[in-house]
């Protein structure tokens, strides 16, 4: 998928209005301030389109900052790759222009800021985005050195990006044996961290909490049932992941209804 217009001269960025706007809003060369929550609520951000390329509504709202009428709308912000087609996208709410100044980035460009709301886009996301758009994320692991906070966001980052990265590769086929390292499963995150490139390589995605394991299981998501997952440390991830989750019984064990969840889609799990 390419994106309308020019999109291949360092745009790392589009906006596209959403269904009910036909109209194209236009590239940025950056989004600062995009992976960036402010303090009063987490979902609001100030996002500074540097470079950009004002299309349609948001080139509309230019002359109105201070009024109702800088109330562009909602609208997607996709992220480019180098040749300009779209590798993710984030929807965001009442896209409202607060600044527009000429911009240092080239002739024709200004600097617009924006206020808008979006909690997809998390914090750290933006350079395992650039991970990818510049062909560094070409090796399995690369989360292992990552705090919490940003294995949650690599997590969201190959959500996102999955389509993308697999561009079309179909499921393997049903009776494929995968291999799972343990060694490194300290949280539940990751676990699915693992357990997506095990799968998928390097930035692959299999779920990011239960009912998302329970979706990826039923195919269309890099593996076909019934296929076998050999869990190798396994015993390091059974520590780590003994935290009680409640269940319709009781409690169980994170590690334990994992097990349970690989049982019931038919995925036979041999611990190492």
């Amino acid at each position: 998928m390419r994106t309308p217009g020019r999109g291949s001269e360092g745009q790392k960025y589009a906006l596209t209005p959403d269904e009910d706007d036909p109209d194209f809003w236009g590239f940025s060369h950056e989004a600062e301030g995009l992976f960036t929550p402010l303090q009063e609520e987490e979902g609001a951000r100030r996002v500074h389109l540097v470079g950009c390329l004002p299309q349609g509504g948001l080139l509309n709202s230019l002359d109105h900052v201070g009024s109702r009428r800088a109330l562009v709308g909602n609208a997607w912000i996709e992220i480019l790759d180098a040749e300009g087609a779209t590798m993710g996208s984030y929807f965001v709410n009442d896209v409202t222009v607060v600044d527009v100044r000429p911009s240092a980035r080239g002739a024709g460009l200004v600097d617009v800021t924006v206020t808008l709301w979006c909690d997809q886009a998390l914090p750290g996301a933006g350079e395992i985005w650039d991970l990818i758009r510049t062909g560094r994320l070409n090796r399995t692991g690369m989360w292992q050195v990552l705090d919490p906070v940003d294995r949650h966001a690599w997590l969201s980052v190959a959500l996102w990006s999955r389509e993308y990265q697999r561009r079309g590769k179909l499921d393997a086929p049903a009776g494929q044996v995968f291999t799972l390292d343990g060694r490194h499963c300290v949280d539940v995150d990751s676990f699915y961290c693992a357990l997506g490139e095990a799968i998928n390589g390097p930035g692959g995605y299999f779920g990011w909490n239960l009912d998302a394991l329970v979706d990826c299981s039923r195919g269309g998501w890099g593996a076909t049932s019934p296929f076998t997952l050999q869990w190798q440390h396994s015993a390091v991830a059974r520590a780590r992941l003994a935290e009680l989750r409640a269940t319709g019984e009781g409690e169980a064990p994170q590690f334990d209804l994992l097990l349970e969840i690989f049982q019931e889609q038919g995925i036979q799990v041999i611990l190492q």
